[in-house]
């Protein structure tokens, strides 16, 4: 990531965001200013982020702390950018999907996995699980049931690969 689009990004938003060299990626330390910042980086002359790549959510394992990594790249200018939105379990994340139409369904897969919840998001429900499904498996602390609707739920999966 280039110092050019770090201190774009920066100069807007120096109190809400953290660059981390270790991680190459810039961290949102406030969460409400995330739909902002995401204008911003789409917007932006010097950065026009116009492709959602991807987005990812993890588990930090620290007292319900989770967190969502964003992949944009800019079509136009040919650069790219990470940023990364840490939460506790209870603070919802701003969606994105109505600037990029590909977070409506990563933004799903996320609260799906993880039960990472995003704010005014056009249809926040599950899209992998059943609706009835308790739980979210990618978490650290996720148990899996024996039972879904009176079928055994297998256990080892070594037999899948």
């Amino acid at each position: 990531m280039s110092e050019k689009i770090i201190n774009n990004i920066s100069k807007q938003f120096n109190n809400s965001i953290e660059y981390s060299k270790e991680n190459n990626c810039i961290f949102v330390i406030n969460p409400d200013k995330w739909l902002e910042i995401a204008t911003f980086i789409l917007n932006d002359n010097d950065l026009k982020f116009d492709y959602l790549m991807c987005i990812t959510g993890y588990d930090l394992g620290e007292s319900s702390r989770f967190g969502v990594a964003y992949n944009f790249y800019s079509t136009s200018l040919k650069h790219y950018i990470e940023i990364r939105v840490e939460i506790d379990e209870d603070i919802e994340i701003s969606s994105i999907a109505n600037l990029w139409n590909a977070a409506n369904w990563h933004e799903r897969e996320t609260f799906d996995l993880y039960g990472i919840k995003f704010s005014n998001h056009p249809d926040m429900k599950r899209i992998l699980l059943p609706e009835d499904w308790e739980g979210h498996p990618l978490r650290k602390d996720y148990k899996t049931p024996d039972y879904y609707n009176g079928m055994p739920v297998p256990k080892d999966k070594s037999y899948w690969e």
